[in-house]
């Protein structure tokens, strides 16, 4: 580690903790801009790419992680490596003196900040006679415990069964017995191992299988809402960008949302009115994280589908956060493995916490928002405060009608049924009276489903598309 970087971290185990005391490493690699920074005196963060996460920044984002899931944080420290050791991520003489941090501490847990092979697990803990825990594991531990519906839980168990499978060589302790083929017959058999990843095998089968029929029930529920003119409008970012508080606010629900990473796991679904009686569903979904494992994208593949069909998207960001750039930079990457595009029609940028910003910081946020190219401005607020929601609010409304048609429907005013069918399936903007005796509806609909209104009405008593009204 670097010379007294240590320090013992202020967080408090949570009332009832019995995950134990634990050490969070950070061993981040050397870039030539960090010894040029170093060597000249200068500020580190001056010298970084503008989306590359400042070593101390990542190190507090491990503490917070680790503080998800009650661990007693009694040191952490940054480590500065020039190259990676195949058999133990450090070298050797960190590791001796981790070794003694370990001891003095008593600490039954080091987290280390990085993805670490099986080998370099197994070696470490041997070196430290404690539990080794990388970032991947540090993660899957807080879905497990975050996850609570049925859905949730297959694709936490699914993710961490991959992770688990090429590590139990270092889980178990009876893996050098043997089993004899046929009782009495004896004979080598199988190895306690082999069993053991026959069985995993057998399990992640057993549950790709649930998670299927997951997506098919899924389908069918978005299948429902397409016969229904339900725009669906997801929420995405960084996890504690402070997206389940927007949802809140948005929505009146009570999902729960804390200054916490991770504080909530299950996506969440409500139906809301817009103020030009337009129905939308919103989607609150997972937050998403840097280096987040593939096999937990792969396992949230059935939940995130709910993004990937979405309407509309709003990228909610911290802007408040130090490292928002950064941040922002991963959940782009995330929707790009999901096949959204950066520029794609349907992503809006949302920059919470305005709240937190002091008069300088909100000028400087406010001239980078009006400097945003591409046609579409950041909308700026406060998901604690209320502040800018009514912005956008209004955002969300124009930018659904931008991709729907407004049709003026004609039918008798004895016609309840036709009347009934509208408000059912069409966005029903406004109903009048005519000249003519009869019921003009003032609808809107996506651009898929005109030809159904037209078909159930007749094209003689349909004029359009029209200019929004809306």
């Amino acid at each position: 580690m670097e010379p007294r970087n240590y320090r013992t971290s202020k967080l408090s185990p949570s009332e009832g903790s019995t995950t134990g005391r634990a050490i969070v490493i950070g061993p981040y690699p050397r870039t030539r801009d960090a010894r040029t920074a170093t060597n000249n005196g200068r500020d580190l963060a001056s010298s970084r790419p503008p989306n590359m996460r400042a070593p101390a920044a990542r190190l507090e984002e491990a503490v917070g992680l680790a503080r998800a899931i009650d661990l007693e944080v009694v040191d952490s420290g940054l480590i500065t490596i020039s190259a990676i050791r195949p058999s133990t991520y450090l070298g050797k003489g960190k590791v001796e003196e981790l070794a003694g941090l370990v001891k003095s501490h008593e600490a039954g847990l080091v987290v280390m900040d990085c993805a670490l092979s099986p080998v370099q697990q197994r070696n470490l803990e041997k070196a430290w006679n404690a539990k080794v825990l990388d970032r991947t594991g540090l993660i899957l531990e807080i879905f497990g415990r975050r996850a609570h519906t049925r859905e949730g839980a297959l694709q936490v168990e699914l993710a961490h069964l991959n992770y688990q499978r090429s590590r139990l060589v270092r889980s178990w302790t009876h893996l050098e017995r043997q089993r004899g083929g046929f009782g009495f017959l004896g004979g080598p058999g199988e190895t306690q191992i082999e069993t053991d990843r026959r069985l995993i095998a057998e399990r992640i089968a057993r549950i790709e299988s649930e998670l299927e029929g997951v997506r098919s029930t899924r389908k069918l529920h978005r299948e429902s809402r397409r016969r229904v003119p339900y725009p669906i409008v997801a929420l995405v970012g960084y996890t504690n960008a402070g997206k389940s508080t927007l949802f809140n606010r948005i929505t009146q629900a009570t999902v729960v949302s804390a200054d916490m990473l991770f504080a909530t796991l299950d996506p969440t679904m409500r139906a809301i009115d817009l103020p030009h009686g337009a129905r939308i569903i919103m989607s609150d979904t997972v937050g998403f994280i840097s280096d987040l494992p593939t096999t937990l994208v792969a396992a949230f593949r059935a939940t995130l589908e709910e993004v990937i069909e979405a309407d509309l998207i709003l990228h909610v960001r911290d802007v408040s956060h130090g490292d928002t750039v950064a941040q922002s930079a991963d959940v782009v990457e995330v929707l790009g493995d999901l096949g959204i595009a950066p520029g794609d029609a349907r992503l809006i940028e949302v920059w919470n916490k305005i709240d937190r910003l002091d008069p300088a910081a909100r000028e400087r946020v406010d001239n980078l928002a009006r400097r945003e190219t591409g046609g579409r401005q950041p909308i700026r607020l406060s998901a604690l405060t209320g502040e800018g929601i009514d912005t956008l609010i209004a955002a969300i409304e124009a930018e659904l009608a931008r991709s729907r048609l407004t049709l003026d429907v004609a039918l008798d005013l004895a016609d309840g049924a036709g009347i009934s069918w509208l408000h059912r399936h069409a966005e029903v903007l406004a109903r009048d009276q005519g000249a003519d005796g009869r019921m003009h509806m003032t609808v809107r609909v996506a651009p898929d489903r005109a030809g159904i209104v037209r078909a159930k009405f007749g094209a003689d008593n349909i004029r359009g598309p029209m200019t929004d009204v809306g």
